[in-house]
């Protein structure tokens, strides 16, 4: 079974950075086709927040353009999201998924909160 684990949350200031971690957890036995981070915070959707596909280049929210990086390790089969210049408004929960065969994996989640 295949498990997805986010680590790196917490509070920050704004201003700072701050290092997202997501690792697959099981055995190693396929490659996901696209790994990504989304975000949610009450009472909305939850959104995109950068997707990176095999072999293709990274893609950004606007809203993180420039300050979000999504480095992503195809031999562990994990991917990071590098947050720089946090604002108040990238608090939320942010969630890893990866998606292999047509199959989407969601870790649990972590929180961010930006503090002004």
């Amino acid at each position: 079974q295949v498990q997805l684990v986010e680590s790196g949350g917490g509070l920050v200031q704004a201003g700072g950075p701050l290092r997202l971690s997501c690792a697959r957890s099981g055995r190693n036995i396929f490659s996901f086709d696209s790994m990504a981070w989304y975000r949610q915070t009450p009472g909305k959707q939850r959104e995109l927040v950068a997707r990176i596909r095999t072999g293709g280049s990274p893609n950004y929210a606007d809203s993180v353009k420039g300050r979000f990086t999504i480095p992503r390790d195809y031999a562990k089969n994990t991917v990071d999201l590098q947050m720089n210049s946090l604002k108040p408004e990238d608090t939320a929960v942010y969630y890893c998924t990866a998606s292999s065969f047509g199959v989407d994996y969601w870790g649990q989640g972590t929180q961010v909160t930006v503090s002004s």
